[in-house]
């Protein structure tokens, strides 16, 4: 075990944390152009593992640590970091003369909406009180429980949907069957189940612990938001890995992170599991358009309403609105990615959506001309300033990285209002739109 995980911290440190550049802060051509309205696409905070520690059990020698809240909710840490998140927001938009630097004045012109889950009810909470201390915020979502179509294929569609062609689809990037993805990432499945077979055990084990590679490989029609299921050891690994990352960027002790076997570069390296997995299962195209049509037709026709100033069907807030946030899950943000093609690498992760993180779609208008162009953006808080509760500011801000939209962002970056909405018109399949 030793072996691998210096191993992959030796790789890891071939590109010196600390010698990362920062990415070039691209813009219109237009130095004179101003941001008008910005939609984030926002995860939820930090929350405890969705499961019953019970089901995590039978792959590790080591007892999980206990969490503070139920299953799948947000942490009162987690709280406290989306807070950090919404009052940082809300100065970068003050600097870009979008919104007043204080006060609730401009809480008028800010909407901000969630999922019906306590996790993302609780993130949109923790955003507006962040960026509006002290003001009454009118914090929009659908009672706890109920389906939002926003953010989840709903039943009424399921008659249209092609769960066939979804397998199909993925089996056709996997070489036709998902033992070739266990091949693929065998060293890092492996660094894995060795943490699990050796950390925390401590006097006989009491139950025969299952080995990730015991785990069946099957790809099959799905159930419930899944249109199509990819299991075993893969996606099992994936569950675990990020389960690690919740226990670091909570700010657990150390010796609860991995059972105190797994430190920051560990984090890093195995999150590459999480990120293949959701890969295939959730970016495939046409799991894709499926589950990312209706969310992002809204953040087009919102885009719109920005820009005219006037009602457009379909839109979420009001038109005076010069900030949306939408707050749901990494699958959202995966989908929304799957669908347009867009990759980044973020606090040395590649494509991946840690807890907080915010595909962000800026609205400029180019003041010589006139026009309007759309950039998109990726943020996050690091996992360090996730563990530690970093106060997020000028000197210490979130990672922000500008990402390419492929046919359509030209040599800055920036899009053509014109040509993205167009290029969205395009991608978006209507029968699973669903006007709010």
């Amino acid at each position: 075990m030793t072996r691998w995980l210096t191993l992959i911290a030796f790789l890891l440190t071939l590109t010196p944390r600390m010698a990362r550049p920062q990415a070039p802060q691209t813009g219109p051509r237009n130095a004179g152009a101003k941001l008008r309205y910005v939609v984030f696409l926002s995860r939820h905070g930090v929350r405890s593992p969705t499961g019953k520690l019970s089901q995590y059990q039978p792959y590790s020698t080591g007892v999980w640590p206990e969490w503070s809240v139920a299953p799948g909710y947000l942490t009162s840490h987690g709280f406290h970091l989306m807070e950090l998140f919404g009052a940082y927001d809300r100065m970068q938009l003050s600097s870009e003369k979008l919104l007043g630097a204080s006060g609730c004045g401009d809480a008028q012109v800010v909407t901000i909406y969630a999922d019906s889950d306590q996790r993302t009810r609780e993130t949109g909470k923790a955003l507006a009180q962040g960026m509006f201390p002290g003001c009454d915020f009118p914090m929009q979502s659908l009672p706890e429980g109920s389906e939002d179509s926003l953010f989840h294929p709903v039943h009424e569609l399921w008659n249209r949907l092609n769960p066939e062609l979804a397998r199909g689809a993925i089996a056709g990037r996997i070489g036709g069957s998902p033992t070739n993805i266990t091949t693929a990432y065998h060293l890092q499945i492996e660094a894995l189940d060795k943490i699990l077979a050796n950390c925390g055990g401590t006097g006989p084990v009491q139950h025969k612990r299952t080995s990730l590679f015991d785990i069946p490989a099957s790809l099959s029609l799905g159930a419930g938001d899944h249109l199509a299921d990819l299991k075993g050891p893969i996606n099992t690994a994936s569950t675990l890995s990020e389960n690690l990352l919740l226990e670091y960027t909570e700010g657990m002790d150390e010796s609860k992170v991995g059972w105190g076997c797994v430190k920051h570069a560990d984090i890093e390296a195995l999150m590459e599991l999480h990120t293949a997995a959701t890969d295939y299962s959730q970016r495939t195209l046409e799991t894709a358009r499926t589950q990312a049509s209706n969310i992002l037709n809204h953040i087009s026709k919102s885009i719109q309403q920005a820009a005219t100033q006037k009602r457009v069907a379909g839109a979420v807030g009001k038109p005076s609105d010069r900030a949306l946030f939408l707050v749901g899950h990494d699958t959202n943000i995966e989908n929304v990615a799957g669908l347009l093609d867009l990759n980044w690498i973020i606090d040395g992760r590649r494509d991946d959506t840690p807890p907080g993180s915010a595909l962000v779609f800026e609205l400029w208008q180019e003041m010589q001309t006139g026009k309007y162009v759309v950039r998109l953006f990726f943020t996050a808080q690091t996992l360090d300033q996730m563990r530690a509760s970093t106060t997020l500011d000028a000197a210490n801000p979130p990672e922000r990285i500008p990402v390419y939209l492929p046919g359509c962002s030209e040599e800055d970056l920036s899009c053509p209002l014109d040509k993205f909405s167009n290029m969205i018109r395009n991608s978006v399949d209507l029968q699973y739109v669903v006007r709010k």
